[in-house]
């Protein structure tokens, strides 16, 4: 028998399987890595505002425009802003942000399609896993705004209504913007979850829904208006177990 015929085939199961089992341990550094890197350079954007929405969202739509005075008003206010990184609504309030006195920060994703970088980013980090970048997403904000989107929309929005829920973040304004959009989730929401028993009905006080943009500001400051933006002791151990 010949040194190549003793040789393991690459086709054999056992040897896949090695292989396989050696790169996911090799995965866990990234993420590691991952997160490590992007939490030593968003320490220094408190207090920030994570706005979400849809990607696709031309830069002439009403959305877009609104987005943008949103984002501005947020970054005057001292607010820094993050977003996906990308195009549509993301591109919007990183444009809003990057004019006014405040950060911009985009917390991009690496995707086969769609997502790009948009040139609106003080502050720009790059992520290959969704989970990483979305633990950023709730661990630097002191409030969500979500403007109109499609799935990726909602499953931050939930994320976020969860987390709170269950006590593994703390409680922060979560603000639908644009009541003709949401308006019937936020009905479905409040008949069919709450209404069902799926929720408790003081769930839903965690949603508002708001229509103009410096009401939003106006919300955020009430929230905080009594207890400051600075995390307490309890809030700054919850975030270590998001």
């Amino acid at each position: 028998m010949s040194l190549t015929e003793k040789l393991p085939k690459i086709e054999d199961p056992g040897v896949l399987a090695q292989s396989y089992r050696a790169r996911e341990s090799w995965r866990v550094f990234e993420i590691m890595a991952e997160f490590v890197e992007a939490t030593e350079r968003l320490q220094a954007i408190q207090p920030a505002v994570s706005i979400f929405g849809s990607a696709r969202t031309p830069r002439d739509h009403p959305y877009y425009k609104l987005t943008e005075e949103i984002a501005r008003l947020l970054s005057d206010a001292g607010f820094s802003v993050i977003s996906g990184g990308g195009p549509g609504i993301m591109e919007a309030a990183n444009k809003g942000a990057y004019y006014g006195k405040s950060p911009s920060v985009g917390l991009n994703i690496q995707l086969p399609h769609e997502q790009h970088a948009n040139p609106y980013q003080d502050v720009s980090q790059t992520f290959r896993h969704f989970f990483a970048r979305k633990v950023m997403f709730v661990k630097n904000a002191t409030a969500y705004v979500v403007m109109p989107g499609g799935f990726g929309t909602l499953d931050e929005l939930t994320e976020a209504l969860t987390l709170i829920q269950t006590g593994k973040s703390r409680k922060m304004p979560i603000i639908l913007v644009g009541s003709a959009f949401w308006g019937g989730l936020v009905d479905w929401f409040r008949d069919r979850l709450a209404g069902e028993g799926m929720i408790n009905p003081d769930d839903m006080d965690l949603i508002q829904v708001i229509d103009e943009p410096v009401a939003v500001i106006d919300a955020i400051f009430k929230f905080y208006e009594t207890r400051g933006f600075d995390m307490s002791p309890t809030e700054r151990e919850m975030q270590f177990s998001l």
